[in-house]
């Protein structure tokens, strides 16, 4: 009876405390898979056939449900757990947002359809919507949560939590924040470099490899900058902290990094990630491994989740309030009820369950590389 009550025993501060972490795991999660957008940008870079293409569109092919499965769990695990959020930026940054689902419906209908037969669109349009779906879906996506740093343009009533947005141009003034583009371009880039050490792992064709290698290095010195700019940056920043006993929200110089130096384990899991990242390039650069993306990929999922726990933890608004500092958001304030995050605690329990049956239906998947012979005999390819 009382291992029934686990979550029951809990504080509504410790709920909240776990539901961020799991946020933050589904957010790196996304980031990571985020390698099919990616992929998608490079299709003609990579692909200089016909037959190249289609080896390339259909390896990604395999995975782009993985993606959009996790980016809609991701947005219906914050809206269950920190609704406010949800209402706050969904409901008045909406023309981002907007733009965002556009481009992952356009995903969905060109792998539909791109191959099949008397498609008057053409496939090359088809293409061209895989392309806006891995440019503007990246780009977007990183430029909304550098917004977690930077602040945005909302206020809300404080009695009855109604939030209003305070521009005309409904979230899309956060693109002219430089600190939030340049967050947008990392994640661009590091997509695709994601996107290129997949590739190089599941296709079995010399001639992409080679250029694989090549578009390699001219993607990672881009992501490179703009990460190290974004969080060098970051940590000389005023951060929003929040008073633990009165809630109330106040500028602080070098807040990022006092939460950085202030959070040790969450320091060690930054260093990791960057680890992995630099030693999955290295790999695939200089020794010509196809098992970088796990590396690399493992040093996002970490790195990622720092960055959510930066924006969160150690009494900081994770969205905060640029029009009125009291109408930030934090963990604290915008969450569901107790009762609702214990319900919720206990469905998370079957997240090891799903992770166990993608890893394997992924293993499954690609167990063996996608090579020319294969796109001639097979009878299903997108």
């Amino acid at each position: 009876m009382e291992g029934n009550k686990m979550f029951e025993s809990l504080s509504h501060a410790a709920l909240q405390d776990y539901w961020w972490v799991i946020i933050s795991l589904l957010g790196s999660l996304l980031v990571f898979l985020m390698f099919v957008q990616g992929g998608q940008t490079l299709i003609y870079t990579l692909g200089k056939t016909e037959t190249e293409r289609k080896m390339i569109v259909n390896t990604l092919g395999r995975k782009w449900e993985f993606t959009f499965t996790t980016l809609v769990t991701f947005g219906g695990a914050f809206f269950a757990s920190f609704p406010l959020f949800y209402s706050t930026s969904f409901g008045g940054a909406y023309w981002v947002w907007m733009i965002i689902l556009f481009a992952f419906v356009i995903q969905a209908v060109a792998y539909e359809f791109r191959s099949k037969p008397r498609n008057f669109l053409g496939q090359k349009t088809y293409e061209i919507f895989l392309f806006i779906n891995g440019a503007i879906g990246t780009i977007l996506i990183g430029t909304a949560v550098g917004t977690f740093f930077t602040g945005s343009m909302f206020s809300r009533d404080l009695v009855t939590n109604f939030s209003r947005w305070e521009t005309p141009f409904y979230g899309l003034e956060a693109a002219l924040n430089v600190q939030n583009v340049s967050l947008g371009l990392a994640v661009f880039f590091l997509a695709r470099v994601l996107g290129i050490l997949y590739i190089m792992n599941s296709i079995e064709s010399v001639p992409i490899m080679a250029r694989s290698r090549k578009q390699l290095f001219y993607n990672a010195v881009p992501f490179l900058v703009f990460f190290l700019f974004f969080v060098i940056r970051l940590m000389f920043l005023e951060g929003f902290a929040v008073d633990p006993e009165t809630g109330m929200v106040t500028m602080e110089a070098y807040k990022y990094l006092h939460n950085l130096l202030g959070m040790p384990v969450v320091l060690v899991m930054f260093l990791a990630g960057v680890i992995l990242v630099l030693w999955g390039l290295y790999l695939a650069l200089l020794k010509a491994s196809t098992k970088g993306i796990w590396y690399t990929g493992a040093g996002t999922v970490l790195a990622v989740m720092v960055l959510f726990f930066l924006a969160g933890f150690n009494n900081t608004s994770f969205y905060p309030s640029v029009f009125d500092l009291q109408h930030s958001l934090t963990i604290r304030n915008s969450s569901s009820s107790h009762y609702t995050l214990t319900v919720m605690s206990y469905v998370s329990l079957f997240v090891p369950v799903v992770v166990v049956y993608i890893f394997f239906a992924w293993k499954s998947i690609n167990v063996k590389k996608i090579d020319e012979s294969e796109m001639e005999s097979s009878s299903h390819t997108y």
